[in-house]
Parts: C-alpha cells; structure tokens; sequence
C-alpha cells in the first residue's frame, strides 16, 4: 500500500492553489484560560462548502488524467464530502454522481444538487449506498472518490495542517478529530514533515470510539453502534488511513457527549464562530485532559461549520 509522502503534499498544495481558501487561524484568550492553554484554530468552517473536504475532493478531481475525468467522478455520502465532490467536479466541468440516503436532510441535498451534481437516493443503509453507487459507477463509467481512504484525498486534507504550522508554529502538539482518518492523517504526514518533535493527537467522542480501541489494539476495530452528536465522526477507519496513524500519530484521545457540547458552545460564545459538533470534540479532548495539555501551545483544525440550526445540542 502506497502511503503519500511529504513530496506529494507540497504537490497538492500546488495543485490545489487558488481553488482552496487559505483559512485564518484565530486563537482566544477567554478560550485559552478556559482551557489552560495557548490554542490556535485553523478555522476550516470559512472552507468552501463549509468544510476542510473541499481540499482533497479538489486534489482527487484535479489529480485525474482526462480519459477518467471525462467520465465524471462519483461517491456515496450524506455529508460535507459530497458537496465538497459535487463542487470540485463543477470546478473542472466533469459530472458528479452523489448517492444519498433518502433520509439525508434538505438542506444538504439541495447544496448537492445546487453544485450541478447528479443525486441518486437510496435506502439509509450502508449497503444500500454501496450497492447503488456500484451500479452508478457500471452505468457511468465515472470514478469513484472515496472520502477518506484515498491517497489524493488524504494529500489535499494534509495541507490544512501545512497551512496551520506555516502561519502560527512551531507547536507543541497538533490536533485533529478522527472519523474516517482522512483529515487525521493528513495532518500527521504534514506535522511530522514539517515538526517531527511536535506530538499528534486525535480527538474521538467516546461513543464512537472506533479508531481509539483500533490505534490501542494495532487492529482494525468496527463501530460498536457509534450514537454521538459529533455525526461527522460516525464512520469507521479505512486501510490506508489506519497505516498512516499507526506510523505518525502519537495518541487518540476520547471525550464525553456532555464535554463536546458545551466545547460547541464555548466557540459559538467566546470566538463568536459557528463551528459544527465534530470541530469542537478536540477541544472536549482538552478540556477532560489538562494535566496533558496545560501551559502547551497547541495547533487545531476546527474542521467545519455545517450546522442545522433547528437542531442544535445547547
């Protein structure tokens, strides 16, 4: 299995250029008397689409030769990765296959549909994804991108964490939240890159503990009916994304549902940044763990700001 390599991330970064905001990195002090130590966000909610997945949707599209592009690209999701592959698509002028679950909320079907992408529903099983968007991929020829566990993807993701380290570092630890691992690992290829003394930690809700239990075991652990508020982390680690922790990350850390509710609400309240459940599960992790973090200067991707307003958790 091939694992992207620094090289390959200076590259994204190149080829991605310009289609990609570089996001601002903000820090606060009530934030960091709160939580007893110096935070800097790289604030990936002012992403396009809301979300650090337009990077490597924009590299994976980018990054196919024109025979494959032609043909457009496919994948099936509900959440930030296929507006962000729906957008990326458009960019280039291919076509997007989305498959969605016919439960998927409104609003993020009609963000897909308004980026020009081809949406088929399906049943909200994860079976009835797979099964759908392999007949899409027969009927279209198109390529399927994959969310996390794909190695363009994994180098765009990556240069959020370039980004981070170039306008605010050195750090003493980097953090990142862990569904799938795509953005973790990104992160971890470009901090051990660029600052291989500075310590990689991930963030995990504790109902979802998946790649927690699968770094401590060395094996590939499945969800055990993951039910948290952080509904971007619901997914479970993938091969190549599971390689590249295990090489580069020094700890996966979890929190509580309560804990990552109210880091929801000290962002809201404190940055006055509208930052989804997912984004603030690092600073839960901080805010259980001190003794870990006290007094440290810190680096975190506050990974995005897709919220449904009626029903926000506070």
């Amino acid at each position: 299995m091939k694992i992207p390599q620094w090289a390959d991330v200076l590259e994204a970064h190149s080829r991605i250029s310009g289609l990609v905001h570089r996001t601002p990195v903000f820090s606060c002090r009530s934030v960091n008397k709160i939580a007893g130590c110096e935070i800097y966000f790289k604030c990936e909610n002012f992403q396009m689409v809301g979300a650090f997945k337009f990077r490597g949707a924009t590299n994976a599209v980018l990054s196919l030769d024109s025979a494959f592009a032609e043909k457009g690209v496919a994948t099936h999701s509900s959440g930030n990765h296929a507006a962000a592959l729906a957008l990326a698509a458009r960019n280039r002028g291919i076509k997007a296959y989305i498959v969605m679950p016919e439960t998927a909320p409104h609003i993020k079907q009609a963000a897909v549909a308004g980026y020009g992408a081809q949406i088929t529903f399906c049943a909200p099983t994860l079976e009835a994804r797979e099964t759908t968007l392999e007949r899409v991929v027969s009927e279209t020829g198109a390529t399927f991108i994959h969310p996390y566990n794909n190695f363009d993807v994994v180098c765009g993701q990556a240069t959020a964490a370039r980004e981070l380290i170039e306008e605010s570092g050195p750090f003493d630890v980097v953090m990142a939240p862990v569904g799938g691992g795509g953005l973790l690992s990104g992160t971890a290829i470009s901090v051990k890159s660029m600052q291989p003394q500075t310590m990689v930690i991930a963030a995990e809700p504790v109902n979802a503990d998946d790649a927690c239990r699968s770094f401590k075991t060395g094996v590939l652990q499945p969800p055990l009916k993951p039910n948290t508020v952080a509904d971007g982390l619901l997914t479970a680690l993938g091969p190549l994304t599971f390689a590249i922790i295990r090489k580069y990350v020094d700890d996966i850390l979890c929190a509580e549902e309560e804990t990552i509710i109210r880091a929801m609400r000290i962002i809201w309240e404190r940055m006055k940044l509208i930052a989804e459940p997912s984004a603030a599960v690092p600073l839960a992790v901080i805010l259980e763990n001190r003794e870990i973090f006290e007094g440290k200067k810190v680096g975190m991707i506050l990974t995005g700001g897709n919220v449904d307003l009626e029903r926000l958790p506070f």
